[in-house]
């Protein structure tokens, strides 16, 4: 009777919703923490969904979703039930970090993500334009979300810098909420 009740008390998979613009990064960094694979992609149609298992029996769903100008309508379907939020941004495109700010606000103000743990995930930092994660975060205007815990953290979805440390960090934030 014991493994029955535990069995049917345990926790599902936190829902972590992986957004950002088109060409960010997310499904190279969603493979590269599942299978530590430096893979190549094309845009995603649609969304790839994995489940990653981290340290302390903690299990992530992953939802990578397109982020092209087209797939963005959709995303608002991915924030119901969402347990933490992962924005990804290219460290190097500063061109389009106006944009990313914009697609974030409107992302945050959706009523299902009050509460919701944010990390944005400042990828492609092994190049050498990219930009620091002070000069992100101000652009993004992050300290502007005061009701929301947030997070940024540098990473490189091609090398795997700093993938695990932000995924730790992002689970913990969920446990405590």
């Amino acid at each position: 009777m014991g493994s029955a009740i535990s069995k049917r008390y345990q926790t599902k998979p936190a829902s972590v919703l992986l957004l950002g613009l088109d060409s960010s990064g997310k499904s190279t960094l969603l493979y590269k923490l599942k299978d530590d694979l430096a893979v190549e992609t094309s845009p995603t149609i649609g969304f790839n969904v994995e489940m990653l298992e981290l340290a302390h029996k903690t299990t992530l769903t992953i939802w990578d979703v397109g982020g092209q100008d087209s797939m963005r309508p959709n995303w608002k379907h991915y924030l119901e039930d969402c347990d933490a939020l992962v924005f990804v941004v290219d460290s190097a495109d500063s061109s389009r970090l106006d944009q990313a700010k914009a697609v974030l606000r409107k992302i945050m103000k959706d009523d299902n993500m009050k509460g919701v743990p944010l990390l944005v995930l400042a990828n492609k930092k092994e190049l050498p334009q990219s930009l620091s994660i002070r000069e992100i975060s101000n652009k993004l205007e992050l300290s502007s979300y005061e009701d929301t815990d947030w997070e940024i953290q540098a990473c490189s979805a091609y090398t795997g810098l700093g993938l695990q440390q932000a995924l730790l960090s992002l689970a913990k934030r969920i446990k405590e909420r």
